[in-house]
């Protein structure tokens, strides 16, 4: 019987790190949180800390800035994924001078979970970020950490979200009436769903063939434009939407006249869906794979199957 590779999560309590913790648990992996003493005893929190301890979740109390803490936990562990937020992204560099120390780990996965930040072109402050990105992971390379970069693209989780036009309505189902749609509705954007973008992360973390490669998640069915996702809800509701298209130009007018988070939110929404940066490029084996075709047996729910949940709300 082959030994699972014990796997670190950092960031484990938060929005996509919850996720990875469960998947990398009930794939029988030896799985490690890392999580500050506070976090343990916090009653927001007190929910997800249960359901991680039913499945047999270690708990390793450390953050960021307590380097020995941090070369401490990367001691027990094979694999280091990092889920942090992005106001940590740039704290990273912390856990690849721990996982330097350390000298044991046998793949790094940095927080990504969006867009191929070296290929994709963003505005601010979403540019920014990206930036950020590239650094930690140039910084990883020139340190000789093996490593997998996940492309995760669009949360599902956000679709409701995005589709209310950013929460200009706090409905808990898509509009039945009219709906906003950013630039022409054509570009091909990708969201899945966050627990099968945790089984794909799971998967690669241990696979000898995304060593040093990037894995893109960009599932068949939920490759698709913006109008066409509009479409499939429009099937589902049986009703024809009044559809308001806003040009580029006044997109960016906004990202300007906004604040934080709503900011940083409609410039990654510009990215993918005015620019078309998430699907516009080839895929090729001398940098990525792609986790649907890696991972057949990772049954992926459509976006046509996740939009049923809203028909009755």
């Amino acid at each position: 019987m082959d030994v699972k590779s014990k796997i670190l999560i950092i960031g484990g309590t938060g929005n996509i790190g919850k996720y990875l913790v469960e998947a990398s648990a009930k794939a029988g992996h030896p799985t490690f949180a890392l999580v500050r003493e506070s976090t343990i005893s916090d009653p927001k929190r007190a929910a997800i800390i249960e359901s991680f301890k039913s499945l047999g979740v270690i708990f390793l109390h450390g953050d960021l800035h307590n380097h020995q803490q941090l070369v401490n936990a990367i001691k027990q562990v094979d694999i280091v994924i990092s889920a942090v937020g992005g106001d940590l992204v740039a704290h990273q560099v912390k856990i690849i001078e721990a996982i330097k120390e350390a000298g044991n780990i046998k793949r790094f996965l940095p927080s990504e979970f969006g867009v191929d930040v070296d290929r994709a072109n963003a505005v601010e402050p979403a540019a920014s970020l990206n930036r950020t990105k590239v650094e930690i992971r140039r910084a990883i390379e020139a340190e000789g950490i093996p490593y997998t970069y996940l492309v995760s693209n669009g949360f599902a989780g956000y679709l409701n979200y995005i589709l209310n036009n950013f929460g200009d309505s706090f409905s808990a189902s898509p509009p039945r009436d009219k709906i906003v749609i950013l630039g022409d509705g054509n570009p091909k954007v990708v969201f899945t769903k966050e627990e099968d973008i945790a089984a794909y992360t799971i998967k690669a973390a241990d696979d000898p063939r995304t060593l040093n490669k990037s894995v893109y998640i960009t599932p068949p069915a939920n490759t698709l434009s913006y109008n066409e996702i509009v479409s499939l809800w429009e099937k589902k509701i049986g009703k024809t939407l009044e559809k308001i298209y806003v040009p580029g130009d006044e997109v960016l007018k906004k990202i300007q006249e906004a604040s934080m988070p709503l900011k940083l939110l409609l410039s990654l929404a510009y990215t993918f869906f005015v620019k078309g940066e998430i699907a516009n490029f080839e895929i090729k084996a001398s940098f990525g794979m792609e986790a649907t075709e890696l991972y057949p047996d990772v049954k992926y729910t459509t976006l046509d199957e996740y939009l049923i949940q809203f028909v009755s709300n």
